[in-house]
């Protein structure tokens, strides 16, 4: 009998019968994962940057002036849009004494400026200690201090409703993110949904619920929250692995927004925190050498950073450490103040 070449490779090649199809499994999978590693979600799409701003930390790095900060933020980066956060330690420092000066002052700055806002507000919104809250309140009971949460939040929707540069609420911050994170009381999930009813209530604006993007589903705040603001972090500090990258890629963010959209309410996901400063294993900048925060966070990185978040696709992207890169310029680096301001629009 005589064999065609096919059959003679067959024979030769007994191994292909018996575990062709594993073969093309691993060849399938392989060639997915290296797709989905480098696919640009946002190749198509024109970049829209927007930038993070504490008072808190901007005073805390320079020496109380956090309105120089601000002011070169505005004028100098340009950006097109701005998360700002309404502490409530700073507007109520007295039980039922709301002072908005500083707030008033950073809003109209941005307005005139042209600037959009989405305002963080609650008892937990950005920057460590993560909760805000007063001394005096701290003192009360969860009841109470709920009232006055709600208090806070009516005081702010009424003040700022008005103004048309906000285009969003963003109720608390990471509400579900690990609950020992940041000296915050335990999370009331059903609270945190009176809190969002509450602020639907008071104003028709789109309100954002936060999460973390690697250490979280997202389904916290995509059953509540009308958008959710993503944070995104790739190099960290750990007692346990020191400096740790995450191995992540873009396209997992994308397909994670694909499927929350798919089996939520949630009308929409952006990133709402853009690592663009380093996580340190000190307690601030000022107990790690510069040189060591430039390893992590360089202009380098920052760059990396830029493009990943490009190809994530979710714009728009707000970045995270801008009060950082004023510190740095100040102390003679001024290389990512410098790319900042020419980031592509």
């Amino acid at each position: 009998m005589k064999y065609n070449r096919w059959q003679i490779w067959q024979k030769r090649h007994s191994w292909w019968q018996k575990y062709r199809w594993e073969f093309l499994l691993v060849v399938l999978v392989a060639a997915s994962l290296v797709w989905f590693f480098n696919v640009d979600f946002g190749k198509n799409q024109p970049p829209e940057w927007g930038l993070n701003f504490s008072q808190k930390y901007a005073a805390w790095l320079n020496n109380g002036d956090w309105q120089t900060v601000y002011t070169q933020i505005l004028t100098d980066l340009k950006p097109e849009k701005m998360r700002l956060m309404a502490y409530w330690d700073v507007v109520e420092k007295k039980p039922g004494q709301f002072d908005f000066a500083d707030l008033d002052w950073q809003i109209e700055q941005a307005s005139q400026n042209k600037v959009q806002i989405l305002l963080a507000i609650g008892y937990r919104v950005p920057r460590w200690p993560e909760c805000h809250m007063p001394e005096w309140a701290q003192k009360m009971s969860t009841p109470e201090q709920q009232t006055l949460t709600l208090e806070l939040l009516q005081a702010i929707v009424e003040r700022y409703k008005n103004n048309p540069q906000i285009i969003a609420w963003q109720v608390e911050n990471e509400p579900f993110f690990m609950q020992s994170f940041g000296l915050c009381p335990p999370v009331d999930k059903e609270f945190y949904k009176k809190e969002v009813a509450f602020v639907r209530s008071l104003d028709e604006r789109p309100i954002y619920g936060t999460e973390s993007g690697e250490l979280s589903t997202w389904l916290g705040t995509a059953g509540t929250a009308d958008y959710i603001g993503t944070s995104v972090y790739r190099v960290t500090w750990n007692k346990y692995f020191d400096y740790f990258t995450y191995p992540i890629p873009p396209g997992y963010y994308y397909l994670k927004t694909q499927l929350i959209k798919a089996v939520t309410p949630v009308k929409g996901i952006v990133v709402s925190e853009m690592q663009m400063e380093p996580w340190l294993p000190g307690t601030s900048v000022w107990d790690t050498p510069i040189e060591e925060q430039l390893e992590v966070m360089g202009l380098e990185q920052f760059e990396k950073n830029i493009k990943y978040a490009q190809k994530i696709g979710l714009p728009p992207v707000y970045l995270w450490g801008a009060e950082w890169w004023f510190w740095l310029k100040q102390q003679g680096h001024p290389e990512i103040w410098e790319a900042a301001r020419e980031l592509e629009r």
